[in-house]
């Protein structure tokens, strides 16, 4: 099976940046595309980014377009959020995922604490 590990997050003021990472294990060579979402307080969760395991695409909320990036380290297993110009409205609990190629055909990390104060 697959696993994934989130860290990265923590307490930074508006303003600050944040890298998150996510390291993957277990059977990696399933693993397809893969991608951040969060979720607020009492709200479903939410997509924020993702990356095309084929050709590196990638894609953004609009919410956090221009200030975030997402990459990925194939030959590591990791993937990443770079988080510019953090806002209060982004504070969340941020999870990796990915899709597999086999069933279960995805996976979720336990999530990652992200808090803005302004």
């Amino acid at each position: 099976q697959v696993q994934l590990m989130e860290s990265g997050g923590g307490l930074v003021q508006s303003g600050g940046s944040l890298r998150l990472s996510c390291a993957a294990s277990g059977n990696t060579f399933k693993m397809s595309d893969m991608g951040w979402y969060r979720q607020f307080p009492e709200k479903p969760r939410e997509f924020v980014a993702s990356i095309i395991s084929t050709n590196g695409s990638t894609t953004y909320a609009d919410s956090v377009k221009g200030r975030f990036a997402i990459s990925r380290d194939n030959a590591k297993n990791m993937l990443y959020l770079q988080m510019n110009s953090l806002k209060p409205e982004d504070t969340a609990l941020y999870y990796c995922h990915t899709l597999l190629r086999t069933r279960p055909w995805e996976i979720w990390g336990a999530g990652t604490q992200v808090t803005v104060s302004s």
